[in-house]
């Protein structure tokens, strides 16, 4: 997350040809249908997933520097910004299931500070209308009914606002996705005030919520329940790991259920 509207830098992007373009096409319906033993692993040991803050990396790029995955956007673009990664493609999510990473849903459309303020301020109705979104984006892209959509509290909330508007929310995108397809994406404190209200669901790992934690004004604290902790964050001041010459963030798997896509729950 904390995404950035500067202007592009040169474009990251995977081209492909036909005839790969085509085996993309053929690969992506046999991931589906695979045996849970034949699909990609679900062992959380050492797997790290990258998300995007500047420009889309090209899935080579992504596999050639060790990383298992990427967490894809199914929110779309707001008019300040100009980033090549909202919302994500089905292209771009089959081309990163053929080479065997995994892939997860989030969801961010505002920003603090910008026209389109945080998406957790718009209340009920908003997390109404935002769930339908992410729900049509997510499926566009190719995104199973039963993996998880996290929803982003991308900055430094405290419980006054969460209580007052952002617990509204996210019951309002509970209406649309149910609790078991909810995740929150924020700091320690955000992601246990969602626990505590029971707004996102539990992971099939014992113990494991959608939880998906930034390092970013956390403290130092850990939320023992998360899936993911974001452990690299690139920001101006403290740039992320690059990969390909694009800064990424870097997200650390917690858990054998993270919300990946091709795991049958």
């Amino acid at each position: 997350m904390h995404d950035s509207s500067a202007p592009a830098g040169r474009r990251r992007t995977s081209f492909v040809s036909r005839r790969e373009a085509l085996r993309y096409a053929l690969a992506a319906p046999v991931l589906a249908s695979l045996p849970a033993a034949l699909a990609p692993s679900a062992s959380a040991e050492g797997l790290r997933l990258v998300d995007f803050t500047e420009r889309l990396v090209g899935v080579d790029q992504i596999k050639s520097a060790g990383y298992h995955g990427a967490l894809v956007y199914v929110s779309e673009l707001r008019p300040t910004a100009n980033f090549d990664f909202k919302p994500v493609t089905r292209r771009y999510a089959d081309e990163l299931r053929a080479a065997g990473l995994h892939v997860v849903s989030c969801y961010q459309y505002g920003k603090p500070g910008e026209p389109t303020p945080s998406d957790f301020t718009r209340g009920y109705d908003g997390g109404v209308a935002d769930a339908q979104t992410a729900l049509r984006l997510h499926g566009a892209a190719g995104g199973p009914d039963s993996a998880p959509i996290f929803f982003a509290v991308d900055e430094d909330i405290d419980q006054g606002a969460w209580n007052s508007v952002a617990a509204q929310w996210f019951r309002g995108v509970n209406a649309v996705l149910g609790v078991g397809r909810t995740g929150v994406y924020g700091h320690a404190r955000a992601c246990g005030w969602a626990i505590g209200d029971n707004v996102v669901g539990h992971s099939t790992t014992e113990g494991r919520r959608w939880a998906w934690q930034t390092r970013s004004w956390s403290g130092g604290a850990r939320e023992p329940a998360a899936v993911l902790y974001q452990s690299a964050v690139n920001t101006a001041s403290s740039p992320g790991p690059l990969v390909d010459g694009v800064h990424v963030d870097v997200d650390d798997v917690l858990a054998a259920d993270f919300g990946q896509w091709d795991l049958r729950r």
